[in-house]
Parts: C-alpha cells; structure tokens; sequence
C-alpha cells in the first residue's frame, strides 16, 4: 500500500508538472505584455502584496517596463506604469482604451449609470448626465454658492464640538454629501439626521472594504468565492441600501415632476427618460437613472470628504505648512468674508497644499479598471479583446522627475521659483480620457473652498506630538485610506 502511494503521488506530480509546461508554451506563445509567469488557477497571486498590490506594481515595472502582464486568478491584467504610457493610452488611444472592467461587488451597478457602465448605453448617459451637471454648475445656483451656503453649516457643525477632540470623519463628510445631494435632488440633510449619518457610514465603509485585501481576490476571482462568507456582502448590502435611498428619492420626484420646469438632476434625467420612451430609444429607463443617479451621489461624496479628512490629518503632521496656509489666509481674505474662487489666484499657497494633498494621499491608486473591447497592438504587444487593464494614477503622481522626493509631501512640488502655483500636466487624480471623473470640477471646488473657509475660522490642534503622527495609508487597494484620528479645533477669533 505504500508503495502504491508513493507512486500515486509521483503520478499525480508528474501530471501537474506536465500541465505547467504545456500551460508555459501557450502562455509563451502568446504576444502579450512580459510578465511573471502565472500559476494554473491562481495566476500570480504570489508574486503580489495582495495588501498593498500599487506597491507591488511599482516593482513589477522595475522589471518588466512600463506595460507589462499578470494574472489575478483567471483575470488576465495588463498594468499601464508611468505617465507616458498612461498618457498614450488614456488621451492618444482615448477611443481604444475606454471600457470598463467588470467590478462584482457593483454588480447593482453594471451595465447602467456612468462609473461601472460597460454597455451600450454609457456614452449616452455619461454625454447627458455632463451637460446637465454642467447647466446645474453654472446656472440660477452655481456650484460656488452651494459649497459658501454649505460651508455655513459646516462650520455650525465643526463649532458644536466646542474644541474638544473629535473624529472629523463623519462631520467633514456632510458638506461633500449636502453639495451633491442639493444637486441631485434640490435638497439637504441636516448632518444629525440618521439619514446622513446612514449615508455616511455606508459609503465610508465601503471605500474602506474596498481597499482591503479580501475584496481584492474577491473582485478579480468572484465566481469561485461569491458564496462564501467575507465582507463582500457587506459591500454589496450597503450598494442595495444607498441604491434603494435613490430610489425612493427618484419615485417622489415623479409624483410632482413639472417637464417644463425640471428643478434638478434628478428632474432632468426623468424628463429625459420619457422622451427616450417615446422615441423607442435604448437610453434612460428607470433603472439607468437610479444607478446614474447613485453613482454620482456615491463618487460626488466620499472621495472629495476622504481627501478633506486626510488633508487635516498631513497639516497635524506639518503645522509649518498649515501657519502659512492661514497667514495667506489672513492676507487675502481677512476673518469675516466668504472665501470665493476668485481668491485662488491671490493664494498659490493654497492651490499648491490642496494639489500636493491629491498627489501625496494616492487616492486611488490603481485607477477604476478599464477593459479592452477590442483587440489591439501597443507597444509591440497584443491585448486581446477581454483583457483587464490599470492605467495606474499612483506612477503617474509619483513621478520622480517631475515630484522630486515623491514619498515627501511637499507643497513646492507645486509652486515655482517665484512662489507662484506651477501647474502640472502629472497631476491626474481624477484620471483622464474619456473616463475622466464627471466631478472633477466640482470636487476642485470643493477642496479649495471647504478647506479655505476651515482654515479661516480654525486651528488645528493635535492630541499628539507632530512627529508622531502617522499618515501612512491603513489599507490600500481600490482607495489609500487614511488612519482613524481625533483632534481638535479651536476658533480663531478667541485666540
């Protein structure tokens, strides 16, 4: 019998060995990008730090080049690494390059709205949903004057803590959440009220499970774990409550919805979805305005309070930066009025903190997962229709040559010689292309504004020593996401 195991197990290994190399020959002939060479099943889940995978990125281009071939599992990735090979294919390939990928714990959200949107219907939705948000930027109500109205209760808010230690997370993220909601559905939500806090907690944890190192093997390998216990259901029940939020939202808005007289996106979107009816068009129905609707109420929250939150956390750790900040602040706009975006040209200060923010904190890193629709040759190589593909953002912002010391948050990476604000064809956050977020303005805006009229009324006050304050990222996967702190916030006026 022993015998007989041994040789069991010497046939069962010279089978396996024998798949790998006829699996190496097929994967050899194919003319992809270079790259490690993928285990059967499991790909190169060894050759990454499944809890940091940007960073195993970084390595991989080391030694395969800026465009180069893993496997996650059956998914086959192509990782786009540094600004010129980004640049080629996001802006020069713009048309080649705009799928996007296959997100399962979106699943709600795929084939519908604008951000998980692979479908026919995408560039129309996406067309329309600019137009209207660009109407609603610039009309009776401009996005400035939400952000100043808003601003107002936020500063109420940040008041009521009475310079006690507090966790900024859920305070800050009510003005990001106010302005898109105002947008969206011509309305507020007091920041108490359990709607916002609701709101709120589902969007913060899902940012935060997003990046973890579960939901990275879940996203690229879901048919084989979707049925097992982790925290994807908790992803995918918080996308069903905030999806059902708006929808609630959506069917009031059709009890008292005036054609003539659209008071929101929202209204926009719904008057659009009747012509689309009438004209037997494959465009707006009910579902692709509820997941257009929640995909922006989603984005238009929690990256732009994510970035405020983390943004507080680096001026903790270098007051210098944040004694300028308000000296800048005293210079050009004095205590009492409104900060507005006429003020950024008289403060470089500003606008290079609030960049170099964006740049240092990596947001997210790996970039939202495009698809190729098509097969196509760059760079010599083939990616064949199907292929997964990061144009990642984290190389591009961390460029060496154009941020020297990228791993230092330096706001002189964006000031010139002179102390004027250098702008740079590097900074893309926001991605870029035909994929490029529709919010980049508005969270612009935001950041600029929200963060002036903080600094206006408020210094910052840390419960520990600067040195010892940590701003590396918890996790990073989908997003960078900042350490849990407290601090303090004492007004400026008493000081």
């Amino acid at each position: 019998m022993a015998v007989f195991g041994i040789s069991l197990a010497l046939l069962i290994w010279f089978v396996f060995l024998l798949f790998v190399s006829v699996w190496k020959q097929i994967y050899n002939s194919w003319k992809l990008p270079p790259g490690p060479f993928p285990l059967p099943f499991i790909g190169n889940l060894f050759d990454l730090d499944i809890k940091n995978i940007p960073k195993s990125f970084d390595k991989l281009a080391k030694e395969y080049g800026p465009v180069f071939t893993i496997y996650l599992g059956p998914r086959r990735i192509v990782v786009l690494h540094g600004y010129k090979v980004v640049k080629e294919a996001l802006l020069d390939l713009k048309n080649e390059f705009v799928g996007r990928a296959d997100i399962p714990v979106f699943e709600a959200h795929q084939g519908s709205g604008i951000i998980f949107n692979n479908s026919e219907t995408w560039k129309d939705t996406r067309r329309f949903s600019l137009m209207v948000l660009r109407d609603y930027g610039m009309g009776k109500q401009s996005n400035e004057e939400r952000i100043q109205r808003e601003s107002q209760y936020l500063l109420e808010a940040l008041r009521k803590t009475n310079s006690q230690p507090f966790d900024p997370t859920f305070v800050l993220g009510g003005g990001p959440l106010n302005v898109i909601h105002d947008i969206l559905f011509h309305s507020r939500i007091d920041y108490s009220d359990k709607t916002c806090q609701k709101l709120l907690h589902i969007y913060n944890e899902n940012f935060y499970l997003l990046s973890t190192p579960w939901l990275q093997i879940y996203n690229n390998i879901a048919s084989f774990v979707r049925y097992l216990p982790g925290s994807h259901w908790t992803i995918l029940k918080n996308v069903s409550e905030a999806k059902q939020y708006v929808f609630e939202r959506i069917k009031e808005h059709q009890e008292v919805l005036d054609p003539n007289n659209p008071q929101d996106f929202t209204d926009c979107l719904l008057v659009q979805m009747e012509k689309d009816k009438k004209n037997h068009k494959n465009g707006f129905d009910l579902e692709n305005v509820t997941v257009t609707v929640a995909d922006l109420l989603f984005a238009g929250t929690e990256t732009t309070s994510t970035t405020l939150r983390y943004g507080l956390l680096l001026l903790l750790k270098y007051p210098e930066v944040e004694e300028k900040l308000h000296e800048e602040i005293d210079r050009v706009i004095g205590p009492e009025r409104l900060p507005s975006m006429k003020d950024k040209v008289n403060m470089p200060y500003m606008e290079a903190v609030v960049h170099e923010i964006q740049r240092f904190i990596n947001l997210v890193p790996s970039n939202l997962p495009h698809v190729m629709n098509q097969d196509i040759q760059f760079r010599g190589y083939s990616i064949p229709k199907g292929t997964t593909v990061y144009p990642t953002l984290k190389s591009v912002l961390s460029d060496s040559e154009e941020f020297p010391n990228p791993e230092q948050f330096d706001p002189g990476h964006f000031l010139n010689e002179n102390g004027k604000f250098r702008y740079s064809d590097y900074f893309k956050p926001f991605s870029a292309g035909k994929r490029v977020c529709v919010g980049e303005g508005l969270a612009r805006m935001e950041l600029f504004l929200f963060m002036t009229i903080i600094l206006q009324h408020f210094n910052l006050k840390s419960l520990v020593r600067p040195e010892e304050i940590d701003t590396s990222p918890v996790t990073v996967g989908f997003g960078s996401i900042p350490p849990i702190y407290k601090l303090s916030l004492l007004p400026r006026s008493e000081m």
